[in-house]
């Protein structure tokens, strides 16, 4: 096991994307348990400063994530996302499988040709199955370069409402027709909690 499990670290350390276990056992020799070895090594790698994290279905060796302000000075903004971009991808990590018309609804302007490209090319989302709907559309999901990218193991991991709201990443503002400031403000908070709801 301590031979496969120098394999295993081997693939790993060389390969810029995760890799899955099927990926490993093809790499490996005939015989070898390349999950049997991920667990030994998962566990060797606790408290150091490179931890082997899941991503998807793939295996990746990752900095621990108290140290990455390390690395801070190592990474650089190439491109910003607009804000369109931005929350076209937060759509389509919220609610996958979506479609164009599913985004465009819960925006509620037209998404441009444009953001979705740009995030196809980035890799953070692709296409996904195609509805069984009238016109059968085809939908979009994120990708495991998208999960990567955010520490994520999978989409289930995206931070909930509280946790959104506490870091003040959510606008207070109250809900279409709610109360103004200064009115009463049992009515701003219930048209509040209102917009959130959903």
């Amino acid at each position: 096991m301590g031979e496969q499990e120098r394999m295993v670290e081997a693939i790993l350390f060389a390969s810029a994307e995760p890799v899955t276990v099927a990926e490993l056992t093809d790499r490996m020799p005939h015989g070898a348990d390349p999950a049997e070895a991920l667990v030994h090594l998962r566990k060797r790698y606790e408290g150091r400063g490179v931890t082997l994290v899941r991503v998807g279905d793939g295996w990746a060796m990752r900095t621990a994530p108290d140290l990455g302000f390390l690395m801070q000075k190592e990474m650089t903004e190439t491109r910003k996302l607009s804000r369109a971009a931005i929350e076209t991808l937060a759509i389509i990590a919220y609610h996958q499988p979506a479609t164009r018309a599913e985004i465009e609804e819960i925006r509620g302007v037209a998404v441009s040709r444009g953001t979705v490209d740009q995030l196809l090319e980035l890799e953070w989302i692709r296409l996904g199955r195609r509805r069984m709907t009238p016109g059968r559309p085809v939908t979009f999901v994120v990708t495991e370069r998208f999960l990567d990218h955010f520490g994520l193991e999978s989409a289930r991991d995206l931070p909930g409402l509280k946790e959104l709201r506490a870091a003040g990443l959510l606008d207070n503002r109250p809900a279409p027709g709610a109360a103004l400031p200064g009115e009463d403000e049992g009515e701003e908070m219930a048209g509040q909690s209102e917009l959130f709801e959903d």
